[in-house]
């Protein structure tokens, strides 16, 4: 985490670490993972009560930020929920809950309220079929029908689907994209949970056949304003998985460092030997520059300079070597290291599903080469 941080910041930092350590350390979680939402709805309020989905809600609506950098704060909370591997829709609903802050309607925003008590959850329906995270192939189609719209078409890896009461639908008019606020239980709507890697987070695939909404339920307007609000998203989503898989790696360093310490091999720690050194020097240096990128990401957000190159190397980075670091870890561990009752696997598994979602660390190095017109 970055060291830059204010008293007030420092404190909400350390408050959301006891709140996991105590609420929902990971014997709790691995008792989550039967569960279909997850996590008991009870925690994902106590979690709300923190503001944890309040960060990103104007202060004219009732949210407000820690520091006057939401985005900053929000990283804060990803980087401690990827230190303990923690479940909840907290992505989902916070890059909603932005947009609707910024582009909803009145009626649309007066949901907030429930979400900042954690009654009400929200999620994004965006990637399709096929694994292309650019909003240029959003082939869900807006059709005009009856004073209102028809939605159709198929959406996968949907975080949180299942336990979502309002989702953000990405669609195709005629005039560009468009997003709309649907009602999970609307006519026309089908959910269906997918399996995932990561053990804590659901995801579900959404199927839209001619689903009815009205005017009322466009968020924004069509074309130009809402391709600028997808790609806000697409970056804040993006930031948020580099913070969590962050915090993930600096954790899974942390415990094979103490692990291998405590380990003794032919008499002394593994961690005495020279070899060994190195790779731990390797993997520490890996940690704190994933850090640093996630810092300077939310940085450029936050103050609008570069924010699509910024986020990019933050994800290419971060995406690979948190990954590599925690395969590196697991044969510090050997043997017990690829059991189901160590620890280890789940931080793997959560950190190779943020890996590929929203673009892979490759899918955003050819972002950045275009970029740089290569």
């Amino acid at each position: 985490m970055r060291f830059d941080l204010s008293g007030d910041q420092e404190f909400f930092r350390e408050t959301a670490r006891r709140f996991i350590e105590a609420e929902a350390p990971i014997s709790v979680v691995r008792e989550w993972h039967d569960l279909p939402d997850g996590c008991p709805q009870s925690w994902w309020q106590a979690a709300a009560e923190l503001g944890w989905t309040s960060l990103m809600v104007p202060e004219s609506l009732g949210g407000g930020s820690i520091s006057g950098r939401p985005l900053v704060d929000l990283t804060i909370v990803a980087d401690e929920m990827g230190r303990g591997v923690t479940p909840g829709p907290f992505m989902p609903t916070n890059v909603v809950a932005e947009t609707l802050g910024r582009s909803g309607s009145p009626q649309q925003q007066a949901l907030l309220e429930g979400v900042m008590a954690g009654e009400v959850v929200l999620s994004w329906a965006f990637c399709e079929p096929g694994g292309d995270w650019t909003a240029g192939q959003v082939t869900a189609a807006a059709v005009p029908s009856n004073g209102g719209f028809a939605l159709t078409g198929t959406k996968v890896a949907v975080e949180a689907g299942g336990q979502a009461h309002h989702l953000l639908v990405t669609a195709r008019t005629g005039d560009g994209l468009a997003q709309f606020l649907v009602p999970s239980d609307a006519p026309g709507v089908t959910i269906n949970p997918q399996e995932s890697l990561d053990l804590g987070r659901r995801f579900a695939e959404v199927r839209l056949v001619g689903v009815a909404v009205g005017p009322e339920a466009l968020v924004g307007a069509p074309g130009a304003a809402t391709e600028a609000d997808v790609a806000r998203q697409c970056l804040t989503m993006q930031l948020l998985q580099c913070a969590d898989m962050a915090g993930s790696a600096a954790k899974v360093l942390e415990f094979t460092i103490e692990y291998a310490f405590d380990r003794y091999s032919f008499g002394r720690p593994l961690a005495s030997y020279q070899a060994l050194k190195h790779r731990f020097a390797d993997m520490k240096l890996w940690s704190e520059a994933s850090q640093a990128a996630v810092d300077g990401a939310a940085d450029a957000l936050v103050d609008g300079q570069d924010e699509a190159r910024m986020v990019s190397v933050a994800k290419s980075y971060v995406g690979d070597h948190s990954v590599e670091l925690m395969h590196d870890c697991v044969q510090m561990h050997g043997g017990i290291g690829v059991t189901y009752e160590h620890d280890l696997h789940l931080y793997l598994r959560r950190a190779t599903v943020n890996r590929g979602l929203f673009g892979t660390p490759g899918d955003h190095r050819v972002c950045l080469s275009k970029m740089m017109g290569y």
